[in-house]
């Protein structure tokens, strides 16, 4: 993969970067950490320049943001109160209830979900799925997703600049700070699950 990502950006750019950060975003697993550091690291060794692989990634992940935020609004709530209520939903102890919580609760504090959530790995994609299931205003939606994502893009441009040579090694310290973050993200899914469960079956 790695091998592939650069291989990609000495041969295509700009367009390089855009197209693997927006594919980054629709699917997860491919690391933005390479794409960026490796090309902040191109602008010390070509005609890139920082800002060029900057605004090249930010246009990159609003595009991956709004094709997951369409698949989104595919998947409304209806749809997902129907699977609820199925044998399938029943027999997971899944209430439609819990959809018009989750709306709910992201028409709260869903602005707050989309920026913040630009700076955590793979959650940082997916987010948009639910912000376009919420019909989260596509302008908010937009602002908010430019804004994280620039800075997010911004700080790994530098880091690979500044990193030079050493590039991977800052990959590497990433991957660390990506799978604490992971870990942490499991581990309070896992008991706010048990915590449900738990409180389902009592009743």
């Amino acid at each position: 993969m790695e091998s592939f990502i650069i291989e990609v950006i000495n041969n295509y750019g700009y367009i390089g970067v855009c197209l693997l950060i927006a594919i980054e975003n629709i699917f997860p697993p491919i690391p933005s950490e390479i794409i960026l550091t490796f090309g902040g690291f191109m602008t010390k060794y070509s005609t890139m320049n920082i800002w060029g692989v900057i605004i090249a990634a930010t246009i990159g992940s609003i595009i991956g943001s709004i094709i997951l935020y369409s698949l989104g609004r595919l998947l409304n709530a209806d749809k997902l109160e129907r699977l609820f209520d199925s044998r399938l939903g029943k027999m997971l102890h899944l209430k439609k209830e819990d959809v018009k919580k989750a709306e709910s609760w992201f028409g709260k504090h869903g602005s707050k979900a989309v920026f913040l959530c630009r700076f955590v790995p793979i959650v940082r994609s997916l987010i948009s799925i639910p912000a376009g299931m919420a019909k989260m205003e596509l302008g908010s939606f937009m602002v908010l997703t430019l804004v994280g994502t620039f800075i997010w893009n911004i700080v790994l441009v530098y880091l690979g600049r500044f990193a030079g040579d050493t590039w991977e090694t800052a990959v590497s310290y990433i991957d660390a700070y990506s799978m604490v973050v992971i870990i942490i993200i499991l581990i309070i899914i896992l008991l706010f699950g048990f915590v449900t469960l738990r409180k389902k079956f009592s009743k």
